[in-house]
């Protein structure tokens, strides 16, 4: 049987957004979150991200996609997609898979819309198109400039002014999916041929990143389009100040320091600790409260660190535990080299902007006063969902 492959291409260099692929929206790199929208599309069998890049790959790896190192040749800034692509299809006929149906992700559109991609692979799948693409529909005026920079009106008569009901749409492209049949791309090498179609997504969610300004944008929308899933993760990281308290300090006579921390929070950190889900506390400065709570808590902690960063990493290695299935939980902007590496970048709401702007989740607890116990408390949810059976109907029962 023919497989239907996502392909996904992702090159390390980008002008307009630096390391493009990479940048985070809602939490989640980007070539990240078309693997996900791909791996959410039940009709596809095989997500391939084809790069130069090793740490876009290394990302890739580590969210379930197969790797296509992309040769030299067809990685600048000139090469199309459909370079990429086809040398995607050489790479996958070597190694015996045999390809019926492509669908080609773009990471650079962060809010790739599953049902309609669904929807376009059971179009090209069932021969009814050959091709298919996301679009926008639009009842806008376009307007073009001439060679002398005159207004020239494209798609409307410029001296007739209907009504929106009595115009019909067009459609715009979105750039977020195409989904072909695999040889007639081949034949063609093109990813428009035969007969076309439109899958037609929610304008909301037609952004496509070629700017800092457009991936500040994704960012601030992000937690109004994405749907909340359960934190599956196998250990949880977090800052102490601010997070395990409220970030305030209490300054005796003679100098000396206190916090006040959560009962509540110290009942989450024990249920993680007997559901075997390792908890570290990091934290920049060297504290005696830091480490009396760590071990009132039975907990790793590691203090001192400039590099916080580095830290998690070498935390994380020694426990073999992959930076995509951590959970990490911050507050301020020394946090957001941490909240940059892992699978799940928290914070709690009172964090610093940029820490809420680089969170996959905002918890409703504050710190100090409940924020781990909301976190531990996702966290077990998460492990359980993942752990239940499926859900049998009543047609399988028979």
């Amino acid at each position: 049987m023919s497989e239907v492959v996502a392909i996904i291409p992702a090159r390390g260099g980008s002008k307009g957004v630096t390391r493009k692929n990479l940048r985070r929206v809602g939490g989640i790199p980007l070539v990240a979150r078309a693997i996900d929208a791909a791996r959410q599309c039940p009709s596809v069998d095989r997500i391939v991200v084809t790069t130069d890049d090793a740490d876009i790959a290394a990302v890739a790896e580590e969210w379930g996609a197969e790797i296509v190192v992309r040769p030299e040749e067809i990685s600048g800034d000139t090469a199309s997609s459909e370079s990429a692509l086809l040398h995607a299809l050489d790479t996958l006929e070597e190694r015996k898979v045999d390809v019926g149906v492509i669908a080609f992700l773009q990471a650079t559109s962060p809010f790739i819309d599953v049902p309609a991609l669904e929807d376009a692979v059971q179009l090209v799948r069932s021969r009814r198109r050959d091709s298919v693409f996301s679009a926008v529909e639009t009842y806008g005026f376009l307007w073009a400039r001439s060679a002398a920079c005159a207004a020239e009106a494209v798609n409307h008569d410029a001296a007739v002014r209907p009504r929106r009901q009595d115009r019909d749409p067009h459609y715009l492209e979105t750039g977020a999916f195409y989904v072909v049949r695999a040889a007639g791309f081949r034949a063609t090498q093109h990813r428009f041929f035969g007969s076309i179609g439109i899958a037609e997504v929610p304008g909301r969610t037609a952004i496509e990143i070629d700017t800092e300004g457009e991936l500040q944008l994704a960012r601030a929308i992000a937690p109004l389009i994405d749907v909340a899933a359960p934190i599956a993760v196998d250990a949880v990281v977090t800052d102490f100040d601010g997070v395990h308290t409220d970030d305030s300090v209490h300054v005796s006579q003679d100098g000396t320091e206190t916090v006040t921390v959560s009962r509540a929070d110290g009942m989450g950190v024990a249920l993680l600790r007997a559901a075997g889900i390792p908890v570290l506390i990091l934290s920049t400065e060297v504290n005696p409260v830091v480490t009396a709570r760590a071990g009132k808590l039975r907990v790793d902690v590691v203090q001192g660190q400039s590099d916080k960063a580095e830290a998690l990493r070498a935390w994380a290695a020694g426990r073999s535990i992959p930076l995509s299935r951590i959970a990490y939980l911050g507050n301020d902007v020394n946090d957001l080299g941490c909240l940059e590496l892992v699978g799940w970048p928290v914070a709690v709401p009172e964090a610093h902007p940029l820490v809420l702007a680089a969170a996959r989740v905002v918890l409703d607890r504050p710190g100090g006063a409940g924020a781990v116990r909301d976190l531990a408390e996702r966290v077990l949810a998460g492990r359980a969902a993942a752990s239940a059976p499926p859900l049998v109907t009543p047609q399988e029962k028979a």
